[in-house]
This record gives structure tokens, sequence and C-alpha cells, in this order.
């Protein structure tokens, strides 16, 4: 599995993130655009997921969405973890929506 940082993918034009956190997380903090599917969904909601291009997969620390990244690589989807999660996106200091999902 490929792991990638947050600055890296945030320095990507077109960036698919998935995000895997559950909705009580997005509403504390998000990035906005991403495609939000909680982990425990995955296995039934992964056709929506983009099998065209690379995508990079986001929880709270780094745990969750090396698994999601696993399971997608098994299914022939092109994933990247994004190290640290959210909690290193926002370390970075990159932009980040805090206290609700919109």
């Amino acid at each position: 599995m490929r792991s990638t940082t947050p600055n890296d993918v945030h320095a990507t034009s077109d960036a698919v993130i998935l995000d895997v956190r559950e909705p009580g997380e997005l509403a504390q903090a998000r990035i906005e655009g991403t495609l939000d599917i909680p982990l425990g969904e995955l296995v039934e909601r992964v056709a929506e997921v983009p099998s065209d291009t690379t995508v990079y997969v986001l929880c709270h620390a780094g745990g969750r969405s090396a698994q999601a990244a696993q399971y997608l690589e098994s299914r022939g989807i092109d994933a990247v973890n994004i190290d640290g999660g959210i909690v290193a996106w926002h370390r970075a200091g990159l932009p980040v929506i805090l206290g609700g999902a919109s």
C-alpha cells in the first residue's frame, strides 16, 4: 500500500479524496469537496469510488484509511493512504472546515 503526505495531496490538482470517517467526525472537521463514505459502509458503497483515477484516502490519524486503501487496492482501485489523516492535514496548515459539515 502506498502512502503520501497531506501536503503532497493538497498540491495535486483535482485530487479525489475519500474520507472514511464517521458523520460525527466530519461535523467536527472536514475538507471541502471530499467523497465521504464511512469505513463501515465502504464495502457496500464501493461502486461510488472512482476507479479511473487515483483516490487518496483519509481518516482521523491514518489507521482506518490504511485499511480502506488496502481494500480498494484489492478491488483494482489505485488508492493511496494519507499519512496522519485529518490531524496531520490540519497541523500542516492546510484548509479545513471546522465545526460543521456543509
